[in-house]
């Protein structure tokens, strides 16, 4: 195969770049490139803002290796033994216990009701719709994680001081921010 010469101009610091991550990969400067077009191509729905944020979510939440990603059926599992314990209060409290201890990280990664909801969007948890400034439907798919993710927001919520109505519907949760 014939390559296909490309005259390309490049300014001083960007030049400097090509060739140190050229040295850094020990490949020519023509295959930095070539990956770099490639790698463009691949992953440019990352533009995307909406998916750029959700993808800089994913990596704060799984790089740190303080979270895991978990198949849906094993987590509605869990919940579905939790309430099946003799006393599955131990384990709300507890829940609502290390909720509480995540306020100091909380703080300083999200400032308004709908920064919180979107982090709990991108763990999964559920999807939300947007009715207006103030008032947010979450969908959950399913009625067992309800409690769950109410404990949640209620407690990140009070991290950053937002008082919010929350009314349950069967695979729901309206949230509506107080002023």
């Amino acid at each position: 195969m014939n390559p296909t010469r490309i005259t390309v101009a490049f300014d001083a610091p960007t030049a400097a770049l090509l060739e140190k991550i050229s040295k850094e990969a020990d490949i020519s400067q023509s295959e930095v490139m070539r990956r770099a077009l490639r790698f463009y191509s691949e992953n440019k729905a990352l533009l995307d803002p909406v998916i750029k944020k959700k993808v800089y979510a994913y990596m704060d939440l799984l790089l740190s290796g303080e979270h895991v990603i978990l198949d849906v059926d094993h987590w509605l599992l869990f919940l579905n033994v939790i309430e099946s314990l003799p006393d599955p209060e131990k384990f709300w409290t507890a829940h609502r216990n290390i909720a509480q201890s995540h306020k100091d990280q909380l703080k300083s990664k999200v400032h308004t009701a709908e920064e919180v909801l979107a982090r709990l969007e991108a763990c999964n948890f559920f999807r939300i719709i947007k009715n207006s400034e103030k008032d947010f439907t979450l969908i959950l798919g399913s009625e067992q994680p309800k409690k769950f993710v109410k404990i949640l927001i209620e407690e990140f919520f009070a991290a950053i001081g937002v008082r919010a109505d929350i009314r349950e519907n069967l695979s729901k949760l309206n949230i509506y921010i107080k002023p």
